[in-house]
């Protein structure tokens, strides 16, 4: 009897050691597929991050934000004034650009002998070079006719450009240093922001080539620039008062309190109704270049426009 009770209890011994193996080896089982669920996890993550990455730098390096809308930069009634029509110097000249993303911050045109260039003045460093044509003539010029940059002490990049004509759309090829790829921008040299000074004699009409006398007459007067809600009164009144000829513009409205013309500030002889001034005529058959100062806005805004004197509507 006492056979039979040891050999029961050393079966359940053997039966509960087997049990706790089974157990222990599914445990480590269950482990060990835990551990390659999670690794497996890890690289399914690590690889979905690294094509995510992958993807984002292959569509920033397809995007090109040099593809921007076309900027119309000829006006109506724009006429090509060439080199000859300008005086030999050196002078502040405005230039706007078919692109924002080519933008020229500043620039000073050079004349002499009737040839004409210009320093650009970019507003960052992104181009490398500019041609005087397309961007399909640039890549297939040599590029010993590529324009180089000089770098300003502050890191901007200058490029000394070929003028073919004011006021007249010019093909110029930029080279972006970070797409390595040509880009066509159209960029015109505005004639109305050079000072009146600069124009050779006879090149812009006065009185004296209109053979003005002293006396009274009416002009029909153009004003252009600004948001194109202001306006002026046409015809005008035009003096000349000892061959010096005077305009009077009367503007909209009277929140303009005051104007500059060639440099001289000029306030309003009226605020009444409207804003009036005396201003003095640079020249006829020209977009003489003025500013006025508004009050209509939060603060007050100095803003350019232009003024053109038709010398054919002259009358007494």
């Amino acid at each position: 009897m006492k056979r039979v009770v040891l050999w029961g209890t050393l079966l359940l011994c053997l039966a509960a050691f087997a049990g706790c193996g089974n157990a222990a080896q599914d445990s480590a089982a269950d482990a060990s597929s835990a551990a390659e669920t999670e690794a497996v996890t890890e690289t399914t993550e690590t690889e979905t991050e690294s094509e995510t990455e992958t993807t984002e730098a292959a569509a920033e390096e397809t995007t090109q934000p040099e593809t921007v809308p076309y900027i119309e930069v000829v006006e109506p009634g724009m006429e090509p004034i060439p080199g000859s029509s300008l005086k030999d110097g050196t002078y502040p000249v405005t230039v706007t650009s078919s692109s924002s993303m080519f933008n020229i911050e500043s620039a000073e045109l050079t004349v002499e002998n009737g040839e004409m260039t210009a320093a650009l003045h970019m507003s960052g460093s992104g181009y490398l070079y500019l041609y005087p044509g397309t961007a399909e003539e640039a890549g297939n010029a040599d590029e010993a006719d590529y324009i180089p940059f000089e770098e300003t002490d502050d890191e901007m990049h200058t490029f000394t450009f070929p003028v073919p004509a004011l006021d007249q759309g010019v093909d110029c090829a930029a080279y972006s240093k970070r797409k390595e790829l040509w880009y066509d921008r159209t960029i015109l040299f505005r004639a109305d922001s050079l000072p009146v000074d600069a124009f050779a004699d006879g090149v812009i009409a006065d009185v004296e080539s209109l053979d003005l006398a002293d006396g009274e007459y009416t002009i029909e007067v153009t004003l252009e620039g600004g948001s194109g809600k202001a306006s002026v009164k046409s015809p005008a009144k035009l003096t000349v008062k000892d061959g010096k000829p005077t305009v009077e513009i009367i503007w909209s409205s009277n929140k303009y309190d005051y104007m500059v013309v060639d440099g001289e500030k000029i306030d309003p002889v009226s605020v009444e109704e409207f804003s009036v001034f005396e201003i003095p005529v640079l020249g006829f058959d020209y977009k003489m270049p003025v500013s006025a100062d508004t009050t209509a806005m939060s603060t007050p805004h100095e803003i350019e426009y232009t003024l053109y004197f038709d010398s054919s509507s002259i009358a007494s």
